[in-house]
């Protein structure tokens, strides 16, 4: 073999024809004889250039609407006979098949049809079969073929053709078959992985899973580790999908955090008024409702001011100037709404390092999604949390129904429960949290802290007592003794919410019938490790 080779012969077989004209125009001007196929070839036809249809190459039409047209030896064998090897030259002499230098390609549009919410029989149709057969037929004897499958690599391409003289280096085909073979990975991916959801098929034999490279990353949770983020291709609103408008480039933990927050603030819908999430390692340090957007960040805030320096933020509603002029008090890293007005974005730009994402919505709590966790030689895929309750799912389980704030608050509570790592107790008053205790191995631990959170937000908003006071509670699950119900008893909450199922159940519900609390089972539980 020798190298750099030469290219003189490609074949264009493209479903995105972004830059194909350009690419065509460029390869022909080097000599390049060109094959095509279907619409690829009668659109370079129509811009003036020689084209040989593959249907002429094959000897056979398309056929089949249009699903045999690449499948023949006469394609096949042009990818992968080894130029070096005199037998395979031997094969191409005898059946007159021509040597394929250059396989661009890239394939039916499948993940946007599904993404559109198109039929089962629409989507099998957008299954491509012959463009990831030749894609690997290329890529695997990239010893001699090249092989382009994102329009992004046009330029590269060209680049190396004329840095070589028409010719490509092997550590160049090397680099395309990778992401040849990654895309054709990717592609099967995206269908087994719709199969498996139109068949209902929760747990199917093999599991694939893909995505498509968005940033290279400085370095992961910890300076000493490598990171890279990637796409799944969705357009769901959040992180992957936001325009980042100003601000440095995101970080590991800053994906991590501004994905927790913008999925916690989600679940409070603009029609039912402001709210503001504010995430620090993937905790809520201040959730709230206000009647303004800018109430909602300053009820947030005031939860646990110390804590939400460095934080991230998280709006339900467009982002306006007053919000935006109190966010930039504080040193903030990540802001993300679902829009932002100009004159927020101009009080921000004063602010070069902080970042400014704005989505196209919000996520769907309810959305039926799957979540991936990687443990030591396997994967771990479940649903993701997207449980919800309605009043009818309320049980009542004391002597004292809870007040009609109460219930409110205690809906509210369990909305940001979902969000807290494990063991959880969360304490709202009046549409804002007031004390949070995350991911303590005791569940009386958790009801502690949240308590003593609560008290220094007395002591920094000067208030006369703890916010605890009067508030109502949310357990992620149930309490396996009475202690930490009685803890937050103590600290001054008159209600709680909490799955139940618990096998002392009666000694709690009788331990908040003594202390006066009311309390309501939800049948749910919201464990988030």
């Amino acid at each position: 073999m020798t190298d750099p080779v030469p290219v003189r012969r490609a074949l264009l077989s493209v479903s995105d024809k972004s830059g194909l004209l350009d690419l065509a125009q460029a390869l022909a001007a080097r000599g390049i004889e060109l094959l095509s196929t279907g619409g690829s070839a009668a659109m370079l036809r129509e811009a003036g250039l020689s084209v040989t249809d593959v249907a002429e190459v094959t000897g056979f039409p398309e056929m089949m609407d249009g699903r045999v047209k690449t499948l023949h030896p006469a394609v096949h064998g042009g990818l992968l006979a080894l130029r070096d090897d005199p037998g395979h030259l031997a094969a191409m002499e005898e059946h007159g098949i021509g040597a394929i230098d250059l396989l661009v390609v890239n394939l039916y549009p499948f993940e946007a049809t599904v993404s559109a919410g198109a039929d089962f029989d629409t989507c099998i149709e957008n299954i491509d079969i012959g463009g990831p057969a030749m894609i690997r037929a290329a890529a695997k004897n990239h010893a001699f073929v090249n092989v382009v499958v994102d329009v992004e690599d046009y330029g590269a391409l060209l680049a190396e053709l004329d840095t070589h003289d028409g010719a490509t280096t092997l550590a160049f085909r090397q680099r395309q078959a990778l992401t040849a073979y990654a895309r054709t990975a990717a592609y099967d991916a995206a269908v087994s992985g719709w199969m498996a959801s139109a068949l209902t098929e929760a747990a199917p034999r093999r599991r694939a899973f893909a995505g498509r490279l968005a940033q290279t990353l400085r370095y992961g949770e910890n300076p000493h580790q490598t990171a890279a983020f990637y796409t799944d291709g969705s357009d769901r609103p959040g992180v992957a999908t936001a325009r980042q408008w100003q601000g440095k480039e995101l970080s590991y933990n800053n994906i991590n955090d501004t994905d927790a927050a913008f999925e916690l603030v989600s679940e409070f819908l603009p029609a039912d008024g402001p709210a503001c999430a504010i995430i620090k390692h993937a905790n809520p340090c201040g959730v709230a409702h206000g009647k303004t957007l800018t109430e909602a960040y300053q009820r947030a805030f005031d939860c646990d001011r110390t804590s939400a320096f460095g934080g991230i933020v998280a709006l339900n509603q467009r982002l306006d100037h007053t919000t935006a002029t109190e966010i930039v008090k504080i040193l903030t890293e990540v802001v993300i709404a679902p829009g932002v007005d100009d004159d927020a974005v101009r009080v921000f730009a004063a602010k070069k390092n902080l970042r400014l994402l704005t989505t196209k919505g919000l996520a769907n709590p309810a959305e039926r999604l799957l979540t991936v966790r990687q443990v030591s030689g396997g994967y771990l895929v479940q649903d993701k949390d997207n449980g919800q309750i309605s009043m009818t799912d309320l049980r009542v389980v004391t002597k004292r129904g809870p007040t009609e704030r109460e219930v409110s608050d205690m809906r509210f509570a369990w909305k940001v429960a979902k969000h807290v790592k494990s063991n959880a107790i969360v304490y709202v008053r009046d549409g804002a949290t007031v004390g949070v205790g995350a991911g303590q191995m005791s569940r009386v631990d958790s009801s502690t802290i949240a308590a003593l959170k609560a008290g220094r937000m007395a002591a920094d908003c000067g208030l006369a007592e703890s916010p605890a006071k009067g508030s109502v509670v949310a357990s992620d699950a149930f309490f396996p003794f009475p202690d930490g119900l009685l803890a937050a008893a103590e600290a001054g909450a008159t209600a709680v919410i909490q799955p139940g199922g618990s096998l002392r159940d009666d000694e709690v519900i009788a331990a908040a019938d003594e202390a006066g609390l009311a309390m309501i089972f939800t049948g749910m539980r919201h464990f988030r490790h």
